[in-house]
């Protein structure tokens, strides 16, 4: 054969899809978790991010404000759920990049005995996290999509630090809003609570456009990103926990929910642009 054809080497790349964000290593893709990385003013994001999350602010001037008042509101509720829910174990899905007081950290503090699974999908989000916790004995993050609660529950590392037989804390802070209708998040919360015992808990915040339409135009930037956004009302952010037992103050804007002792609440708390919610298995 002649050595002068074509090889195999000279053909052109494969082209890369836009689902392959999840193994390969895709800066150039604008990431859920990185944006809101840039919000809090963190250093794990990249241009695509930083474009994307300019684009948002232009549509919602507050949104850097917002993000650290829906981290306030992380905090808050893990002292309560520790502190008050008498809660040793927390779930938390959807964590996100590492930054100043991790849910670990907060809930340790508050009873060092807690042990803490962090879930993700984003695998900068996951190596970040998982250099952050080396050394922490009751703490790990997992690689799982919240889509498949049945696959997440029966990770061996959440099992070897989860006991099913007590009460469990699922945050699922600023995460369901990237979840279409068809996920069903209603049963994927009722999926996640199912093999726990009475007075397990699951805490949450959702992105609305209750408060302006200008929501909607920033969650369209979205659509570019790993994950589409989706915006929900009350009425449908409070269908997502039926049968459980929404703790006082109930379904409030984020700052609102039971702002702690000198914490400031906002002239208009509306601009949080998220509702929170804490509920209670009965």
């Amino acid at each position: 054969m002649s050595g002068d054809g074509p090889k195999a080497s000279d053909a052109p790349p494969e082209p890369l899809g836009r689902d392959d964000w999840r193994t390969t290593f895709r800066p150039d893709i604008p990431s859920s978790a990185r944006i809101y990385d840039y919000f809090l003013g963190g250093k794990n994001n990249y241009a695509a991010d930083r474009d994307a999350g300019d684009q948002i602010t232009a549509r919602l001037p507050n949104i850097r404000e917002a993000a650290q008042i829906n981290r306030a509101f992380v905090r808050r509720v893990v002292r309560y759920l520790v502190n008050e829910g008498g809660v040793r174990q927390l779930i938390d899905i959807g964590t996100g990049m590492p930054t100043t007081e991790n849910v670990h950290e907060v809930a340790m503090a508050a009873n060092p005995a807690t042990r803490v699974v962090y879930v993700d999908h984003d695998p900068v989000a996951l190596a970040h996290a998982r250099n952050m916790l080396q050394g922490t004995p009751n703490a790990v993050i997992i690689g799982h999509d919240v889509r498949a609660p049945a696959d997440l529950l029966a990770d061996p590392e959440l099992r070897r630090l989860i006991d099913f037989d007590e009460p469990v804390g699922v945050l699922l802070v600023s995460i369901l809003h990237f979840l279409a209708d068809a996920d069903d998040p209603a049963a994927i919360i009722g999926e996640l609570l199912a093999p726990f015992p009475a007075d397990s808990y699951v805490a949450l915040t959702h992105v609305t456009a209750d408060a302006t339409a200008r929501v909607r135009a920033a969650a369209r930037v979205y659509d570019a990103a790993t994950t589409p956004m989706f915006v929900r009302s009350r009425e449908e952010v409070l269908a997502l926990v039926p049968g459980l037992d929404v703790v006082k103050p109930g379904l409030v804007w984020t700052p609102q929910w039971r702002p702690e002792p000198g914490e400031q609440v906002p002239a208009q708390p509306s601009d949080d642009y998220c509702y929170a919610l804490v509920a209670r298995k009965p």
